[in-house]
């Protein structure tokens, strides 16, 4: 029997969240400001989320548009003030201007969340280096709780990075180093992409303007939700 697929939706406040675990979403990443491309919400945003649904949320913490991070004790910070509340799972990821990971600034934000659980985001897709950057942060001290990369395996979407991501899931299976934590695919992904993405084993998909058929204005749609609910639990097609 096939696991479930994981089914993540972004959400900006507490009606995305009601109507996102209405729709089927099994996790939301909780942002503000999507101009900026999210952005850590308000400490209250988050607990008026955590009261209105029961489903896992995944906190961004990231002060600024762009990969660089910025004000590390700002953002520690806030990433401390976010554990005070009750947040127990988060999304981030730094790039250095050369296009490696700022291990400074991650290592900085592990030793906050205290053993959390977390997700790189998509600055992997800014890397330089993709596998180079996995490995060095599979070394890194204190970052056992990272078990989630979002990427689209391409900066462009996930048109582009569509056979990417099906190699680094065979990688993946491989148990190769620095390919345990799960593939969560996200970044122009549409419901055409999946009979391919699910054949290959990728069984985790994050969603933003999808969920949203009027546009980020607009909150998250249940219906919407429902329909790649649907797509997801339907069976898998064999690869041949």
């Amino acid at each position: 029997m096939n696991q479930r697929a994981l089914l993540e939706v972004i959400a900006l406040g507490p009606e995305d969240a009601v109507a996102a675990q209405a729709g089927g979403a099994d996790r939301l990443e909780l942002v503000a400001d999507m101009a900026a491309d999210g952005l850590t919400p308000p400490r209250a945003t988050f607990a008026a989320i955590r009261a209105a649904v029961d489903i896992p949320l995944r906190v961004m913490l990231r002060a600024a548009d762009g990969f660089a991070a910025g004000d590390v004790d700002a953002l520690c910070a806030t990433a401390a003030a976010l554990r005070a509340e009750g947040a127990d799972e988060f999304v981030l990821g730094f790039l250095t201007p050369a296009g490696r990971p700022d291990l400074a600034a991650v290592r900085a934000l592990v030793e906050v969340i205290g053993g959390c659980r977390w997700t790189f985001h998509r600055a992997l897709d800014r890397a330089a280096d993709r596998a180079a950057l996995r490995r060095e942060l599979a070394d890194l001290a204190g970052a056992d709780g990272l078990d989630t990369y979002l990427t689209a395996g391409a900066a462009e979407g996930v048109d582009t990075g569509l056979a990417t991501l099906v190699a680094e899931q065979a990688h993946r299976a491989a148990h190769e180093p620095g390919y345990a934590p799960r593939i969560l695919v996200g970044g122009g992904l549409r419901l055409d992409h999946l009979a391919e993405l699910r054949a290959a084993g990728l069984d985790a998909f994050h969603i933003g303007g999808a969920a949203r058929p009027g546009g980020w204005t607009a909150p998250v749609d249940a219906t919407a939700v429902r329909e790649w609910r649907a797509a997801l639990d339907a069976p898998v097609a064999s690869r041949v």
